[in-house]
């Protein structure tokens, strides 16, 4: 029975720190690579029929770290760019907005680097990914496939996998260098394992 697996990168400076990261490209803290190493134990032996990762750094060092080879760069896997939220925690935002919250209130527009995304337009990038990896998966009687990437989008294609809309990623936490599985039960999209930790 084919999967589809999500690797959440390890540990970064702003991860620990609870700073909102999506598109600034920090490496992995040391701590974050042991975390790596130890979730591809829990790949270890898989065959898998893709492997696809963000082009970010602590993505692709992750992917590496954990012995996946293969894989293919997919800019839909970056994380939700926050905007002006960019670097910045959800503390400090309450200072000026009590009581924002992502999945309700969204983001502000940054700085050209940080133009920041709807989380419609999030939905729809891992919409793209999923429709490239089905034919893969053919409902659970193809290969597995492997997506290393961030947070916030990965809880996002977590939804998506189930129907849901995009808002629904608040119900699934995914910590970092965890994996979750995603699966089939008579060709339906179900969750197999949330936030397993090698």
């Amino acid at each position: 029975m084919s999967e589809l697996i999500l690797l959440r990168h390890g540990q970064t400076e702003w991860s620990r720190d609870g700073r909102h990261t999506g598109l600034t490209d920090l490496p992995l803290t040391p701590v974050g690579e042991d975390q790596a190493r130890a979730a591809g134990k829990l790949l270890a032996g898989t065959a898998f029929g893709a492997v696809c990762s963000s082009p970010l750094t602590r993505a692709v060092r992750t992917a590496e770290l954990a012995g996946l080879t293969g894989v293919t760069q997919d800019p839909d896997l970056v994380e939700w760019d926050y905007g002006g939220y960019e670097g910045v925690t959800t503390d400090e935002i309450h200072q000026t907005r009590p009581g924002w919250y992502l999945w309700d209130d969204g983001i502000v527009p940054g700085d050209a680097a940080h133009p920041g995304e709807t989380i419609e337009q999030v939905g729809a990038r891992v919409d793209r990914v999923l429709a490239r990896v089905r034919p893969t998966l053919a409902g659970g009687e193809g290969e597995d496939v492997c997506l290393v990437a961030h947070g916030h989008v990965l809880r996002i294609l977590c939804a998506r996998w189930l129907g849901l809309p995009p808002t629904g990623g608040r119900f699934f936490r995914l910590d970092t260098a965890t994996v979750t599985r995603l699966g089939f039960e008579h060709g339906r999209p179900v969750v197999d394992g949330l936030n397993q930790r090698g």
